[in-house]
């Protein structure tokens, strides 16, 4: 059996060697952004980048798909081809980010509204229905009135694909026969 003092001796070891064990990586030098250092001899802590050096995913060389202009002007045809899968897109992320406030069909009738918010516009009048669509890539990116931007929560090919969709309510809103291709009319019914 263990005396107290071998006890005690044994606890210290431990003690000592659980210590010596301890890093400070909370506590590991560092730099703050711009603070000063006596390190480097321009007597700064952060050193610049190369030339032409760009971050992971953020080189936006093409304007009209990052911004929705060209030249200050809102574009007016979409940066890639629309198709049926991005409309799909759309329409998927239209449901979940815009009809709370802009309803199913973008009448500007959301659950939201219904509830005492603001009104938005209705995607369907002359006015936004003729607007280019860099405006609404625009105003889905930077907010607009009390819509506030959703360039953080949406990606960019997204937001596209949002517009796109508003294009396709726009259409299905104000839709002439003239508008259906003719092998479809039949499916239509009878006239």
């Amino acid at each position: 059996m263990f005396q107290p003092s071998w006890l005690a001796t044994i606890l210290l070891a431990g003690v000592l060697a659980t210590a010596a064990c301890y890093q400070k990586m909370a506590e590991s030098p560092r730099y703050d952004p711009l603070e000063p250092s006596s390190f480097f001899p321009d007597g700064s802590s952060a050193r610049p980048l190369p030339t032409d050096t760009v971050a992971r995913g953020h080189l936006r060389d093409d304007p009209a798909l990052f911004t929705g202009k060209v030249n200050g002007a809102d574009v007016d045809q979409f940066p890639f081809p629309v198709t049926r899968d991005v409309l799909l897109r759309g329409q998927e992320r239209f449901n979940i980010f815009c009809t709370p406030c802009h309803g199913w069909v973008g009448n500007g009738d959301g659950m939201v509204v219904q509830r005492g918010f603001t009104r938005p516009p209705s995607f369907h009048t002359d006015q936004l229905r003729q607007a280019p669509v860099g405006h609404f890539f625009d105003v889905i990116t930077n907010g607009f009135g009390s819509m506030p931007s959703y360039a953080a929560q949406i990606p960019v090919r997204d937001r596209w694909a949002i517009v796109a969709y508003i294009r396709a309510l726009q259409l299905s809103q104000h839709a002439t026969l003239d508008d259906v291709p003719p092998e479809a009319r039949p499916q239509l019914g009878p006239p």
